[in-house]
C-alpha cells in the first residue's frame, strides 16, 4: 500500500515506515503530524483518485529530526567581463517516518 500527498508544496510516493526528508515543517521534534492532501491511494491492486473518497484520506507522520542539507554551491559568471560570484545555499530539513495511510 501506497499513497501520493502533498506535503510542504510538494509531492511525494510514500509507505508505511518509510523515512524522508522534506522542507522545514514547524512542529517539534518527537511530534506527531497529519497530511490530509492525499492525491492517490494504491492498496492491493486497487486505485483511488477520487476526491470524494480520498476526502477523509490523511496521512499521519512522526518528526524525527530538524537537520540541514548539503551545501549546494551556486556560481554565476559572464565570460570577458570579469564577473564572477561564489554563492553557496544549505536547505533547511526535516526527517519524517510514516506511522499509517489511511
Amino acid at each position: 500500500m501506497y499513497a501520493i500527498v502533498e506535503i510542504a508544496g510538494q509531492q511525494f510516493k510514500v509507505a508505511k515506515d518509510q523515512k524522508l526528508f522534506v522542507h522545514r515543517l514547524s512542529e517539534k521534534k518527537g511530534e506527531s503530524t497529519s497530511f490530509e492532501n492525499v492525491l492517490l491511494v494504491h492498496n492491493n491492486n486497487s486505485v483511488s483518485v477520487d476526491s470524494s473518497e480520498l476526502s477523509n484520506t490523511k496521512v499521519t507522520a512522526k518528526i524525527l529530526n530538524h537537520l540541514r542539507g548539503d551545501k549546494v554551491i551556486v556560481f554565476k559568471k559572464k565570460r570577458r567581463k570579469g564577473y564572477k560570484v561564489r554563492n553557496g545555499h544549505r536547505q533547511y530539513l526535516t526527517e519524517i517516518q510514516i506511522e499509517s495511510i489511511g
